[in-house]
């Protein structure tokens, strides 16, 4: 047996025991080693799903994680036992239209851990041991640790935004939002060779993380960003993890004609000024998980073009899951919060 984090309702969170099962063919057993809070765990702890999306049933939570193989099933080649990987969440049925046509991240059959959005819903990998397809447990490279693959999943996320952005080399760039998506993707923006970041957010909290992540400057201020609107606006590019409408009727003024901004934050809906993105001619995308760009995230740390060291606020033992989750969603006090199993 080993030891999961169920929730059950809204802040109806526990330690049970599951079944530590053996890998069918093609599959891998993985022991977790690290596991990170995300917004949607948070979410499904506050309150009990998100728009549409409710728990109906007891569902194991977590899809950030990572550890090493402990059991490997029949016909599994390339892992060995031991072995450190980072487990990708994310499990497309590699036959619909979207998914020949390389856009898994639609897949129409899509099965993505700790995710109510099926009935019965997908469990997700926060438990002590994970049976998950073989092709889902990516090796690390020598030297990177399982607490910073666990980084792997919300990177891949911004670097999928980040290839939405289209071409970032001296571009400058405006993240909007700076939770610990927003903080990756200042980090993204960074990587791809951003000539100017300004980073913004309604508290001051975020303000030492967003620079140590690759932000020039960062503002608390929401009046702040009228210095940049003169002359139809100053950014060439917007990322919006926020998902507040009043972080992207901000945008508008300050983003220059011809500007893209990428819509990384899911909230609410959001009354837009259609004469605004026609007369400027901004482009509007939006941006869904991720394919490709997990391995992609997982060379990234390991090759230590990015530093998630900033992003860490604390690490729990599974017996103290409640805990992590109430510290993790308190954002005056933490920005990443990870389970340690």
């Amino acid at each position: 047996m080993s030891r999961a984090i169920v929730i059950h309702a809204a802040h109806d969170l526990r330690v049970e025991p599951r079944e530590a099962l053996a890998p069918g063919p093609g599959q891998v057993r993985v022991r977790i080693r690290a596991g990170g809070i995300c917004g949607s765990d948070l979410h499904y702890f506050q309150h009990g799903g998100f728009g549409a999306i409710r728990v109906k049933h007891p569902m194991v939570l977590g899809h950030e994680v990572a550890g090493e193989i402990e059991a490997l099933g029949a016909g599994v080649a390339g892992l060995a036992l031991g072995q450190a990987v980072a487990v990708n969440p994310s499990l497309p049925c590699g036959r619909c239209r979207y998914c020949l046509d390389g856009a898994q991240q639609h897949c129409l059959d899509m099965r993505f851990y700790g995710s109510a959005m099926r009935d019965p819903h997908v469990d997700g990998g926060f438990r002590e041991a994970l049976v998950c397809e073989a092709a889902q447990a990516v090796p690390l490279p020598q030297g990177l640790d399982t607490a910073t693959a666990a980084f792997a999943e919300p990177l891949a996320v911004c670097l999928h935004a980040a290839r939405q952005a289209g071409p970032l080399l001296g571009r400058r760039v405006l993240v909007t939002g700076c939770g610990p998506i927003g903080a990756l993707a200042i980090a993204a923006a960074r990587m791809g060779g951003a000539r100017e970041i300004v980073a913004t957010d309604l508290s001051d909290a975020p303000r030492s993380v967003a620079l140590r992540m690759g932000a020039d400057r960062f503002h608390a201020d929401a009046d702040a960003l009228a210095a940049y609107a003169p002359d139809k606006g100053f950014f060439d590019i917007a990322m919006e993890a926020s998902g507040s409408p009043r972080a992207l009727l901000g945008i508008l003024p300050v983003l220059r004609p011809g500007g893209i901004i990428v819509q990384i934050g899911i909230g609410g809906d959001a009354p837009v000024p259609m004469s605004v993105l026609a007369a400027k001619e901004i482009t509007w995308r939006g941006t869904f998980r991720f394919h490709a760009e997990f391995a992609m995230a997982v060379e990234a740390l390991a090759a230590r073009r990015i530093d998630v060291a900033p992003l860490l606020t604390e690490r729990f033992p599974i017996d103290r899951a409640v805990e992590a989750f109430e510290l993790a969603a308190d954002r005056s006090r933490a920005m990443k919060v990870q389970i340690a199993f």
